[in-house]
């Protein structure tokens, strides 16, 4: 058998039953495709489901609002691609008449939309002949055809691109590319791939030439920065202060903490960084450490510190992006995982932080 036919055989006899395979509607499958970018399925299933419940239509979409979207978005990161999507449904509505395109070359001009969700938008719910291209699919293909040349650079995507348009010719677009990605999600694994099992073994390059570990071949990626966040909860009249993000910046227009950035750790024995507390909150605080964790974004480690704050004072006039809400109020606003995190841990705790 081919190698296009051993997968599509496999496919049938091992793929998950998942929701969006029982349809052709292009919406439902764009929904599954944004979150699934963010998260393996079993974690994204849930946020696939929140989506389609609040909005079961493009239009619904369309009509949310960016802290309603975000708020149902929330742990998934990349709060960009959240916004996006609300962008995109409006985009559907005003372009489209309100009906979520099928053809990739209508697809890819939407926002946030490139081309491998292009190509799985239209050949999932179109059968048009575009291979998709995602890291499942470029294990499989750089393991079994002997594709050393990285998959993120300029040249191997191209050697890539070429080939999997290739493979997918003469065979059912919906079903092949379907087959490929689950295949190397269950069976073709970044690691321990159950190669002992597999149907492709036989004439798969890097399980002969003991190479599975070694490919796909990828360039590094860019160093990793270093952030320090110092967060101060203040609570008064059963209010919390918090702030919205700017642009510009991680978590934009999302809600947290009034914040103190600084180049490393900081203390309360830190004559300057207490001085700019005391500047910020009056000098009658009193400042209580509070928790301390390790928040790991794509290209980013913040080191995540909480200060309670007691008698403080604070100038609201001057530090506009700083508001009092209560706490019903702050479950309802979109905020980054880290202060949701601290949010869960304060309610279970309230008595002891």
């Amino acid at each position: 058998m081919s190698f296009q036919t051993e997968i599509i055989k496999w496919y049938k006899i091992n793929k998950r039953d998942l929701p969006w395979r029982s349809t052709t509607d292009p919406y439902v499958i764009w929904l599954s495709e944004i979150i699934l970018q963010q998260t393996r399925v079993e974690q994204g299933l849930p946020y696939f489901n929140k989506f389609l419940e609040n909005f079961p239509t493009v239009k619904a979409f369309a009509s949310a609002t960016e802290n309603e979207v975000l708020k149902l978005w929330q742990g998934l990161g990349y709060y960009s691609r959240g916004r996006n999507m609300l962008y995109t449904a409006k985009q559907v509505m005003e372009m489209h008449n309100g009906n979520f395109p099928k053809a990739y070359e209508k697809l890819i001009k939407l926002k946030g939309i490139g081309d491998y969700t292009a190509a799985a938008i239209s050949s999932f719910s179109n059968n048009e002949s575009k291979a998709v291209l995602d890291g499942n699919v470029f294990r499989v293909l750089s393991r079994y055809f002997r594709i050393e040349e990285p998959i993120n650079s300029t040249n191997g995507k191209k050697i890539f691109s070429s080939l999997a348009q290739k493979l997918i010719e003469d065979h059912k677009p919906s079903v092949y590319n379907q087959a490929i990605m689950e295949f190397g999600a269950l069976q073709c694994k970044p690691k321990s791939p159950a190669c002992n099992i597999c149907p492709l073994q036989f004439g798969c390059f890097a399980l002969k030439n003991h190479k599975v570990d070694v490919l796909p071949v990828k360039l590094k990626k860019v160093k990793v920065r270093e952030r320090w966040f110092n967060y101060f909860v203040g609570f008064k009249d059963d209010k919390i202060l918090i702030k919205q993000r700017q642009a510009g910046d991680i978590w934009q227009q999302m809600y947290d903490f009034p914040l103190i950035e600084t180049n490393d750790v900081a203390g309360l024995n830190d004559n300057d960084f207490t001085a700019t507390i005391r500047e910020m909150f009056g000098n009658d605080v009193k400042i209580k450490s509070l928790v301390q964790k390790k928040h790991i974004l794509t290209h980013q480690i913040i080191y995540v510190h909480f200060f309670g704050l007691e008698n403080y004072m604070i100038n609201f006039n001057v530090h506009t992006d700083i508001k009092s809400v209560t706490l019903e109020d702050l479950a309802t606003l979109p905020h980054p995982k880290v202060i949701s995190d601290f949010f869960e841990l304060y309610l279970q705790n309230k008595p002891n932080i």
